[in-house]
């Protein structure tokens, strides 16, 4: 009858522990079964090896993993909970998150508040939940620092997407920490253990260029969201390192090793398509639907600017043959003054924006000529996202620009203000106060960009127009007409 040796024996025991059995006794009991399996394979005149290869093959690669899971799941009741908590919780704050995206995109209400409960479900549940089972399972102190920087990456990452989508405070900060805390944790320690383990020296490099390439293409991912300079490139690089050197690498070092195709290879191409897919979202679809958001916003201010300029055309029109006609048409044309300070402004922040550092650019295609005065195509706008003309020029309290828009505001206001009897105007006046438009903010820390300038400024063309409108009616009212 064949019988195992001692170094038969011990490199089964070593196989099992490689698995992380860490239950009391199991790992024992393992062990024996195996050895008994082996010794039945044996008796048909098999060599260990190939006695051994057979039993493996019948094992499966996540057998023993399992056998160790149904016997926590069988008598540890802590356990049993958490498993429990971790697969509801999965579920719900996918389900959830799926339904807010639906309601987000059918504009349905309740979206906000389905995208804050799958967040957090996920966020506060599902992932301290899932590190304790895996602590549970595995007890491994190697891993443990993996487990926990995925954690706190992982959790930082879906608060910080919810707060983005829902525009809360400290969005961009918990994004950047959830980035920093995956480059500087995660990605460097699973690094280490892969490098640890590994005996193909072939594959050192490829894991070096991997973590590297990581590293740039997250960085890209938050440098895009933040709209920060230089996202581009990290894109570039990261793309490049990852897809069309890392990954060929790989497959070519793998290939030959490998008779079938394994998990491992499946992992690495469905890995890749998870980094590529949002990037490519971000850079296309995203970006561009981010920017036609702000163009239509700008363009539905523009359509409401050229509807009261021509209902406030159209009433100075039909006065024509009264005694308020020469009245009527000083305060179109103090309005219409005030209203090319305003619309110049806005021309000088976008040469700002699309030229070079003290170079301004010319501008042409960007505004355009029409019977209601000039109007910003939005879409022809290279850089609208450029944080320093709004800064620097128009909410700089001591700038030209914001002190020629102040000056405007206040000698029209004032001239209004001695033309219109009553006391209603003062109402209206509050539309041709500067404080109205321009936020306070602290140009050391916060950034606003070109076109939240150009958005302040088309709000305050269209409050100049509401205000001129009171005021030609209030002006046809209180003057009767000549006889």
């Amino acid at each position: 009858m064949p019988e195992l040796t001692l170094h038969d024996i011990s490199r089964i025991s070593s196989d099992v522990t490689s698995q992380e059995i860490i239950f009391p006794h199991l790992a024992d009991e393992l062990i024996d079964h195996i050895c008994c399996d082996v010794e039945n394979e044996m008796r048909k005149g098999m060599s260990f090896h190939d006695a051994y290869s057979v039993v493996r093959g019948k094992i499966g690669r996540r057998r023993l993993k399992e056998i160790q899971e149904e016997t926590l799941y069988a008598v540890d009741t802590k356990y049993r909970n958490m498993k429990q908590t971790m697969k509801i919780s999965a579920i719900a704050g996918t389900v959830l998150l799926g339904f807010s995206a639906l309601f987000k995109i059918m504009h349905w209400p309740m979206a906000g508040v389905l995208l804050t409960l799958g967040g957090f479900a996920l966020a506060f549940v599902f992932m301290p939940s899932a590190l304790t089972v895996l602590w549970k399972e595995t007890h491994n102190r190697k891993w443990l620092f993996i487990y926990i920087s995925a954690f706190i990456s992982g959790m930082l990452f879906i608060i910080g997407v919810v707060s983005k989508v829902q525009h809360w405070p400290l969005a961009g900060l918990i994004l950047t920490f959830a980035a920093l805390s995956g480059i500087i944790l995660l990605i460097p320690s699973v690094l280490t253990a892969k490098l640890a383990g590994q005996t193909d020296k072939r594959k050192l490099p490829v894991y070096l260029l991997g973590a590297a390439g990581l590293v740039f293409y997250i960085l890209a991912i938050l440098f895009k969201i933040q709209h920060w300079p230089l996202a581009t490139l990290l894109l570039a690089l990261g793309s490049i390192i990852i897809f069309f050197v890392v990954f060929p690498w790989y497959t070519r070092i793998t290939w030959k090793d490998e008779k079938n195709v394994s998990a491992t290879f499946i992992f690495a191409v469905t890995g890749s398509l998870a980094l590529v897919i949002p990037g490519l979202l971000l850079n296309l679809s995203l970006q561009r639907n981010y920017e036609a958001g702000y163009y239509i916003h700008q363009e539905e201010q523009q359509a409401l600017f050229g509807y009261k300029f021509m209902e406030n055309m159209s009433l100075i029109n039909d006065c024509t043959d009264t005694v308020v006609s020469p009245v009527l048409a000083d305060i179109n044309t103090r309005t219409k003054i005030l209203l090319k300070a305003i619309t110049d402004a806005e021309t000088e922040l976008i040469a700002i924006a699309e030229g070079e550092p003290g170079t301004p650019a010319v501008i042409t295609r960007q505004v355009t000529k029409t019977e209601i005065g000039p109007v910003i195509q939005y879409n022809t706008l290279i850089n609208p996202f450029n944080s320093i003309p709004a800064r620097e020029y128009l909410l700089n309290e001591g700038s030209d620009m914001r002190t020629g828009l102040e000056t405007a505001l206040r000698n029209y206001s004032g001239y209004l203000s001695g033309l219109i009897p009553g006391s209603g105007f003062n109402e209206y006046k509050k539309l041709l106060d500067p404080s109205v438009y321009f936020p306070e903010i602290n140009p050391e820390t916060e950034r606003i960009s070109l076109m939240n300038g150009l958005h302040m400024l088309e709000l305050m063309k269209n409050g100049v127009l509401t205000v001129e409108s009171y005021a030609l009616s209030a002006i046809t009212v209180h003057v009767q007409p000549q006889n």
